[in-house]
């Protein structure tokens, strides 16, 4: 496969990443090899395959990494995928500390760069859970098995609109906290309301 050209609109991202710089540079000509297309999405390098997303790099402050957007289906035979958290359903990272690490991996990364874009290819799906079998908090469950009206409401919201609330309430870590979450979204969820409308 044809190495593809670097994207002058993503230039800057390299430039400004001074903490990873190495690191990220030497990422990008990685996925480079493989032929992606190189885009700006979401202020990341994203690389696509026929406008859809393959792979993203992005860097934090205690490490950098790359993203496959439908990782859950990559086999991970070297075990170097990492769920960043138990809500993210498909997409996997494998992460960097050093420049090291990266060379040292370049063989592992172009492999499973090959078998995403073949998953990609194939018009493969991550078969995402239903917002009917998100974990509520029992705090929550209790809410929407006493009120019938939130209940309702809550199920007619898009799915999307339930897990951003299954999120805020599922994140706090009090069980007063979340309780005061689900009173203060009440009236939202009754309003037909997202957490962010």
């Amino acid at each position: 496969m044809a190495t593809s050209k670097t994207n002058p609109k993503v230039d800057f991202y390299f430039i400004k990443n001074k903490q990873w710089q190495n690191e990220l540079e030497h990422l990008r000509m990685i996925i480079l090899e493989s032929g992606l297309d190189e885009e700006l999405k979401w202020g990341v390098p994203c690389y696509t395959l026929e406008k859809s997303n393959v792979v993203l790099i992005h860097g934090f402050k205690k490490y950098c990494a790359i993203l496959f957007v439908k990782g859950a289906l990559l086999k991970d035979s070297k075990g170097v995928l990492i769920q960043q958290t138990e809500h993210v359903q498909a997409a996997r990272q494998i992460r960097f500390t050093n420049i090291k690490e990266v060379i040292q991996n370049a063989s592992i990364i172009k492999a499973y760069i090959k078998e995403a874009i073949q998953i990609e290819k194939a018009g493969l799906k991550v078969e995402l859970k239903k917002s009917t079998e998100l974990l509520f908090p029992e705090e929550f469950q209790k809410k929407l098995e006493k009120t019938p009206a939130l209940k309702k409401a809550f199920f007619a919201l898009t799915p999307g609109r339930q897990r951003a609330y299954n999120l805020f309430f599922t994140a706090a870590k009090q069980s007063q906290t979340r309780e005061a979450r689900i009173e203060k979204c009440m009236k939202q969820i009754l309003a037909g309301k997202g957490l962010n409308d």
